[in-house]
């Protein structure tokens, strides 16, 4: 009777020319209603050391949205937490429908796997010179998983031929993070695209949806928040051990 094999579990994040890295960037939006001070707000976060970014809502006039980031999970339940139980943000009313939460992951190509995992985001969410964004969630149906590989790349690069050709022309960045089993609604992924105009945003979900990805495979998408930066926190890079 043949014994059955025993599980191999890696957890690594994996990177081109045999990269491996345990690190991975948390990142999570945070959005309320009833907001009477947006100034007051950023003036709360930076004093508070936390690195992340204050979103006025284009949705809603006294809507805002707070983009926090952590390599440690644990920030956002205790630091994070007790800021947004802090006065300066006790009388807001939170909207808990768009709260996404996501990590940085690798694909396996990746050149430089530490910066695109820590670094990459960073620089991204908290440009000063792309202070438009656009925040969703996104999940793919079952029947992408059961594609064969070399399809399911032919189908991802055709997204990503797309991605680069708008971030070469400084239209549209993204940051791309996993959400599997952290977030509300049981999501893939979590994806934000910034930039200087709120046009080429839109223009990029609208190029996308001609994709065999979004068009055959995406089973949901969205809820979508749109936000205009108040404040950025600078680069930092935490230590990495």
């Amino acid at each position: 009777m043949t014994q059955p094999t025993e599980m191999q579990i890696d957890v690594q994040e994996h990177g081109a020319n045999q990269q491996t890295l345990n690190q991975r960037l948390y990142m999570q939006l945070q959005v309320f209603g009833d907001c009477h001070d947006a100034h007051g707000l950023a003036q709360a976060l930076s004093a508070s050391g936390i690195e992340g970014v204050l979103y006025r809502d284009l949705s809603d006039p006294r809507g805002i949205g707070i983009l926090a980031m952590h390599q440690d999970p644990a920030f956002f339940v205790t630091r994070l937490r007790d800021l947004l139980n802090s006065e300066s943000f006790r009388q807001l009313r939170q909207k808990p429908e768009l709260t996404m939460t996501g990590r940085s992951y690798a694909s396996g190509f990746e050149g430089d796997l530490q910066d695109w995992l820590l670094d990459k985001p960073r620089r991204t969410a908290c440009n000063p010179e792309w202070p438009w964004a656009i925040w969703y969630p996104l999940r793919r149906s079952g029947a992408f998983s059961k594609l064969p590989p070399q399809e399911q790349g032919a189908i991802l690069r055709e997204h990503g031929t797309i991605g680069r050709a708008y971030g070469d022309a400084d239209l549209a960045h993204d940051v791309r993070l996993a959400c599997h089993g952290l977030d509300l609604h049981d999501n893939d992924f979590l994806i934000g695209l910034v930039g200087r105009e709120l046009h080429p945003l839109s223009h990029i979900v609208q190029t996308m949806r001609k994709t065999k990805q979004t068009s055959e495979f995406i089973q949901s998408l969205g809820p979508f928040f749109v936000g205009h930066a108040l404040w950025q926190s600078g680069p930092r890079i935490e230590d990495r051990g």
